[in-house]
């Protein structure tokens, strides 16, 4: 049995970051994104938790006036975890009325968990985001909700609030700079660094698992473990590429390479999930083998959000001239 996770697994991290804010260029971004593969690779869900925090402190630091940024650094240094739930419930949506909460956010991945969420709800100009101290004003937390095979230890429930007092200093930014670009869209770089982590982490317990059984040697496995190997790399050099493209002046270009190295990492998901099964066969299948929770874990993980949509703007960007093969 796996362990759960807890506050104090996410905050220990942070101590490892260069900083709360956004990268100030490609190579920290890279750095930023082999850390979050490195949790990726060790432990899915905890990386899914690990990357909200730090896409919450980025957003605050971007957006948020010189009391929030330190307040919210205050409490990420002493032992706080963020996170940011964006999607609402449908027919429930989160609202802001008079100063006031209401509503519920669906996919809220560590409730019960964080000390802090950024809850976006629509207002006139647009989708303001809303810095919520936890503690102070917790959400009703339905847990039955997410009855899933993988990703169970993210805690992603539905959260819920019915007409909870915020104080002023809880609106950070402005309505609309939640969804500015390229940070927007283009932050899904990180989720796609936890995601290829996740990735390599399969093909870590499937290589250990044939290793200790002796099972190596067979030139059938062998060929399964160069094949586990070149999907894991392609999925890891798409995001480093990504990284090396991110330009804040240039998001048009920026946006479609991230969109390219979500399309591969889905891809080469996708291929993993399929030749780790067939190398370790009905054994990965049994709840207390290693592999059997990174297989589920990944499986739920690849396919939150929307893939299908990355390889549709990778294509547009292949003939619109904004991506072509180079070396």
């Amino acid at each position: 049995m796996i362990a759960p996770l807890d506050r104090a697994d996410i905050a220990a991290l942070t101590p490892r970051l260069d900083g709360l804010a956004d990268p100030a260029d490609p190579d920290a971004l890279l750095r930023l994104l082999r850390l979050l593969y490195a949790v990726g690779r060790s432990d899915l869900p905890l990386g899914r938790l690990f990357e909200g925090h730090v896409d919450a402190l980025q957003i605050i630091a971007r957006y948020g006036n010189a009391a929030q940024r330190e307040a919210a650094q205050a409490a990420a240094q002493a032992g706080g975890a963020f996170g940011v739930w964006n999607a609402d419930q449908p027919g429930d949506p989160a609202t802001l009325s008079d100063g006031r909460l209401s509503g519920a956010k669906a996919f809220a991945s560590g409730a019960g968990l964080l000390s802090h969420a950024l809850v976006p709800v629509d207002v006139d100009g647009g989708r303001q985001l809303l810095l919520v101290d936890l503690t102070e004003t917790p959400p009703a937390i339905d847990r039955s909700w997410w009855r899933v095979s993988g990703m169970q230890r993210s805690e992603t429930h539905l959260a819920r609030w019915d007409g909870a007092a915020l104080p002023p200093e809880a609106l950070i930014g402005q309505p609309g700079d939640y969804v500015r670009e390229p940070w927007f869209s283009g932050g899904a770089i990180r989720f796609a660094a936890v995601q290829a982590g996740g990735i390599a982490g399969v093909v870590d317990r499937t290589r250990d698992h044939l290793v200790t059984a002796g099972r190596d040697g067979d030139p059938h496995q062998r060929a399964r473990l160069a094949d586990l190997y070149r999907a894991a790399q392609g999925a890891a050099d798409a995001v480093a590429r990504a990284a090396a493209n991110w330009r804040v002046d240039r998001p048009d270009d920026t946006l479609a390479h991230v969109a390219a190295a979500r399309a591969a990492v889905y891809a080469a998901g996708e291929a993993v999930l399929t030749l780790a099964q067939a190398a370790v066969g009905v054994q990965a299948m049994f709840l207390d083998h290693p592999l059997n929770a990174a297989l589920a874990d990944l499986t739920v993980y690849l396919r939150q959000p929307a893939p299908d949509l990355q390889r549709d703007r990778a294509g547009a960007a292949v003939a619109a001239g904004l991506l072509t093969p180079t070396l």
